[in-house]
């Protein structure tokens, strides 16, 4: 009963702080440094990648737009300050929050072991990507249609021979992203086999008009937001995990797919269902 009553007053804060109650959060909540920092900043600092369609990419008048700044917006108005976008690539985003120079990543980065070593990884996850297939419209129906067939990939990515020896696929890797979906285009391979985020954000450039993403992607690999690693657990990382559990509650993060026309994603679907149901149990224990 005592572990139930600990989980469920947890759960209780984060969602209180995630509702923009933190000022009269208790008195270690509320007092915490970077939090406050924030508060009285009057703005925070959410870390997004600058051209990641329809995550993160800029608008027609330079503002930035896309799923991950929507979600950083809810961020800011719970907060009930300012939204400052700062863009950031793959290969310096921990660094801007070790450096001070934001205050959190909501920019497509996998929940790694590795990373959770550098970076307060907040769960629940907001997002999931895993190996799919672009193809040309009406080309495949389902993974079993691949068999015997070429498919483009990339060198060194490991689903490759998962995908050769679960559906018999003969995939034909290149060395680099441009070299294989060319090889798609000229007609010497069936599909191309990659990430899904990264497929989604081809077909959302416009330039891939008569092609598809047509199978289930075949394993989720979770995407997170991130703190600075000594605020996991203080103030900004309990809101944090607060603010995820209400996008995966709530499902905001279905009306997302929807606004930026994603294809829907089972992973999300059953986050939404999950922490549904999650929320409902604390209340009536």
């Amino acid at each position: 009963m005592k572990r139930k009553s600990a989980l469920k007053s947890t759960a209780v804060l984060a969602l209180a702080i995630a509702a923009g109650s933190i000022v009269s959060a208790s008195g270690s909540y509320a007092a915490d440094a970077h939090m406050q920092q924030i508060l009285e900043r009057g703005v925070v600092r959410v870390g997004v990648l600058g051209a990641f369609k329809p995550w993160s990419f800029p608008a027609p008048d330079g503002t930035m737009q896309g799923i991950e700044i929507d979600l950083a917006q809810s961020v800011a108005d719970a907060l009930g300050v300012k939204l400052e976008p700062v863009i950031i690539t793959s290969a310096n985003r921990m660094q801007f929050l070790e450096q001070g120079k934001i205050d959190v990543i909501i920019g497509g980065m996998y929940d790694t072991a590795e990373r959770r070593k550098v970076v307060g990884m907040i769960e629940p996850a907001y997002w999931s990507s895993g190996p799919t297939l672009l193809t040309k419209e009406g080309a495949i129906k389902d993974w079993k249609d691949v068999a015997g067939k070429p498919v483009c990939g990339k060198q060194g990515v490991y689903y490759n021979k998962m995908v050769e020896i679960e559906y018999k696929a003969k995939v034909v890797a290149f060395t680099g992203n441009t070299e294989g979906k060319e090889a798609l285009r000229s007609g010497k391979c069936v599909g191309w086999l990659y990430d899904d985020a990264s497929i989604m954000a081809d077909l959302a450039s416009g330039e891939w008009e008569g092609y598809e993403m047509p199978v289930s992607v075949l394993f989720s690999n979770p995407w997170a937001a991130a703190v600075p690693l000594e605020e996991k657990d203080k103030a900004l990382g309990a809101f944090m995990t607060g603010m995820a559990y209400r996008w995966q509650a709530s499902g905001k993060l279905i009306e997302l797919e929807k606004k930026w026309k994603v294809k829907p994603s089972d992973w999300i679907a059953a986050q939404n269902e999950k922490a549904k149901w999650d929320t409902s149990y604390l209340e009536a224990n």
